[in-house]
């Protein structure tokens, strides 16, 4: 990835006509019957609605220029924390009314807002009528805040180029909803966008709670910033410097956008104070790149605390207008907020105190020091902050009040009533807005380079993610229990309870070899060491944490002593030896003795004289391969990964056509390990796994059959370019012993856009979940 790339769009072809008159008949069509769809709203449903689009209020600022910011040298400081009196009684008074929440079911409760939201069937109307690439929530507010603002730079529209930054921004949604409105308003027609954007990457192992929806992000790769550690996290210093070198090709940075936000379920009283440092490094971040002239759009929440107060206040002294809006389709009764700065005017006013930004930038930024002192904040600013903060607190608890009252039932009346509002809001959000239909060509994602390949197209969930289920009560309960109990408790209980078969796992086939592998395009990535498995795009998250969570909590324990269940069916060396012996007929249908080298261990197949008449058996590297553990962390480990890249490559170079190969694997989690699967598929006919393997131990067995030496002369250049890579860094952490940490690691080889092609994927998901689900089934019974 060359810094600097920026995908770039040209709108003065997406301006033109649908070319199909068809095409074009049935979109105008469709937009008719949505606007036809009802009657005209009555009076006190159109106030309602005008309230529900209007929920926004803009600072005004003094005419005398009071509002400027602090000197540079009393900014970050260790001054005493302020607590102002009045935002903090908002704040008490919120948590008492979200506190009633507290014993109520999430799922159920979800379920009911749902139903009340009268935003609720925006999200399925503009899918309908628009055709949107990626219609979220996330569309839907950022096109309202497009549609509500005036966010893209008139320099920029008269130029005819617009440059967007878009910060913590998986999925991808505002960039989808920017493009949909670059290629359908009449503003933007004659406009060049360029564009990138930073995440924390989805596919980096060390990243818990990966993105669900990787749709554009995987074909759209080249233009995410994951930083020099391909962590993507926004909040270190070094990736703040890398990121304003990623974007330099852009002549002008018109929007900076940042979505940001943690999980916040287990405290969501303190939601604001626990993003604080993430709001500090992303308005940071825009000051930085913005161009004079440019807009910037931030999350946040409640506005109550200190830290709040203070950046508010900077961004009013460096945008001409400061707005924070509350989309009507951002649920009513949570506490998001968007602040909507436009002009930015002060940028080199303010460069001192920005250096100053910059050089204590990190996750700390908000939480060791104060930005300004209180006594540096007029309080004309004051004033407006704490009649905003109390506008926001009326409109969330009147709705919460609401949604609780109505939770204990709801009349007919009531219920016909709210769904007409409903129907009547998701039209007026059409026709506000301007939402028109847009084919699937101009969407972003359009010209992929490996269509569907993400986990999402092929419907399987993403990562680890948390199961929020149950009242928060119940979740704080289940977290005072011990990892059998909630294992016991979880989502697959009873997928874990359920003993092993002999089928199980039996019907996951690759067939190759794989003919599509681009290793002329194949690339070393290096980033920051793994300290832990925490993310896999190969793996239910769920079943991942877990095991994470078991080996935690059973770390001073000796698991090597841990005998299988009595009751699981385990494959046994014959039997997998003889469907080799039936994967190796020729294509012609002869049976011909043939050559299955076995890695690993011969006293773990217990075949010390076993041969099948059919098939030769070899056993080379006994001593020098590397036998896993229970540990899901040795998929990750250098040294693991060095030794099987290593008899990986030395089989392919040994075996000769047609022959068969059994490698052991711990599992294949990391994107190395996955990427040693697809050589293997690239080299083999066919390709299968055996979980356990017959040493009855944790993880899996490839069987690997039909060699295709053709094939693996392409792939060997790469495994020793990977081997020789992760040795260069072993001996750097040699090195570094005596010194310093080595915090390096090869990260992946192949190119994610192969990694993800539906076959392998869903092969690496069901191979990693059997052995996760089985690792669980056995120590369950410890």
């Amino acid at each position: 990835m060359s810094s600097g790339s920026v995908l770039r769009v040209s709108t003065n072809e997406a301006s033109r006509m649908i070319s199909s008159n068809g095409t074009r008949k049935k979109v105008c069509r469709r937009q008719q019957q949505q606007v036809a769809y009802m009657a005209p709203c009555d009076a006190d449903t159109l106030t309602e609605i005008e309230r529900l689009f209007s929920k926004f209020r803009t600072y005004v600022k003094p005419s005398n220029e009071e509002w400027c910011s602090p000197n540079a040298n009393v900014a970050l400081r260790q001054h005493e924390k302020v607590k102002n009196v009045r935002l903090q009684a908002l704040k008490v008074s919120l948590n008492a009314v979200k506190n009633q929440l507290s014993d109520k079911n999430i799922e159920v409760w979800h379920q009911h807002t749902n139903s009340t939201n009268r935003a609720g069937k925006v999200i399925a109307t503009v899918r309908s009528a628009a055709n949107v690439e990626i219609c979220t929530q996330a569309w839907c507010k950022f096109y309202e805040i497009l549609g509500t603002f005036s966010l893209l730079p008139e320099e920029a529209l008269l130029s005819g180029e617009l440059n967007t930054v878009h910060l913590c921004e998986a999925p991808g949604a505002f960039i989808s909803a920017l493009n949909h409105y670059v290629k359908t308003s009449e503003r933007t027609r004659y406009c060049d966008w360029s564009w990138a954007a930073n995440t924390l990457n989805p596919y980096n192992e060390a990243n818990a709670g990966a993105i669900a929806d990787d749709r554009l992000i995987a074909n759209t790769l080249p233009w995410w910033f994951f930083g020099s550690d391909n962590t993507g996290d926004i909040m270190l210093q070094k990736h703040l410097l890398e990121l304003q070198t990623f974007v330099a090709n852009m002549r002008r940075v018109d929007v900076v956008t940042a979505d940001g936000s943690f999980d916040c379920q287990e405290n969501p009283d303190e939601q604001e104070a626990l993003v604080a440092p993430l709001h500090y490094c992303e308005v940071t971040a825009a000051l930085l790149l913005l161009s004079p002239g440019g807009s910037f759009v931030l999350k946040m929440f409640t506005l109550y605390e200190h830290s709040s107060v203070c950046l508010l206040y900077l961004l009013n002294c460096c945008f001409r207008s400061v707005s924070v809006f509350k989309p009507a389709t951002s649920k009513a009764g949570n506490s998001e907020v968007y602040i909507v700065c436009l002009d930015y005017d002060r940028k080199e006013a303010e460069r001192p105190l920005l250096s100053k930004l910059i050089r204590n930038y990190g996750p700390h930024l908000a939480a060791r020091e104060t930005l300004f002192p209180e006594s540096s904040i007029p309080q004309s600013f004051l004033t407006q902050h704490e009649e905003m903060c109390m506008y926001f607190h009326t409109l969330q608890v009147e709705t919460i009040t609401e949604n609780l009252r109505l939770f204990k039932g709801m009349t007919d009346e009531q219920r016909e009533r709210l769904d007409y509002i409903r129907d009547c809001t998701a039209q007026e959000y059409l026709r506000r807005f301007q939402v028109t239909f847009l084919p699937r060509s101009r969407w972003i994602s359009r010209n992929a380079v490996s269509p569907a390949c993400s986990r999402v197209s092929a419907g399987q969930p993403a990562g680890p993610k948390k199961q929020a289920a149950g009242s928060f009560n119940e979740r704080r309960e289940l977290q005072s229990l011990s990892w059998k109990e909630r294992v016991e408790r979880g989502h697959y209980a009873d997928l874990i309870k359920r003993h092993r078969c002999e089928t199980d796992g039996t019907g996951s086939v690759l067939q190759g070899p794989l003919s599509s592998c681009h290793v002329d395009s194949w690339y070393v990535i290096v980033g920051a060491a793994i300290p832990e498995v925490r993310n896999s795009p190969f793996c239910s998250g769920i079943l991942l944490n877990y095991v994470t969570e078991t080996q935690a909590a059973l770390a001073e324990k000796d698991l090597s002593q841990v005998l299988p269940c009595d009751s699981c069916h385990v494959s046994s060396a014959a039997s997998i030896l003889s469907d080799v012996v039936a994967l190796c007929i020729d294509h012609n249908g002869t049976k011909g003795k043939k050559h299955c080298m076995v890695l690993g261990s011969r006293t773990e197949w217990a075949i010390p004289t076993l041969q099948i008449e059919e098939l030769l058996l070899t056993f080379p590297s006994e001593t020098s391969y590397p036998q896993g553990g229970l540990s899901t962390m040795y998929d990750a480990a250098p040294a693991y990964q060095h030794r099987l890249v290593s008899c990986v490559a030395s089989s392919l170079r040994n075996l000769i056509s047609g022959d068969a190969l059994l490698l052991p694997v711990p599992a294949a989690l990391t994107r190395v390990s996955a990427a040693i699967v697809l050589c293997l598929h690239a080299c083999f006919r066919s390709m299968e796994f055996r979980c356990p393997p017959p040493s009855g131990g944790f993880g899996a067995l490839l069987v690997c059959a039909g060699f295709c030496p053709q094939a693996a002369a392409r792939i060997l250049p790469a495994l020793a370019e990977v081997h020789n890579c992760i040795g260069e860094l072993l001996k750097e952490e040699d090195a570094c012993k005596f010194h310093s940490v080595c915090d390096r690691q090869v990260l992946q080889f192949v190119p994610m856009e192969e990694l993800l092609n539906g076959g392998l994927t869903d092969f690496l998901r069901t191979m990693n979940s059997e052995i996760m689900r089985h690792t669980l089934h056995v120590l369950m019974q410890v």
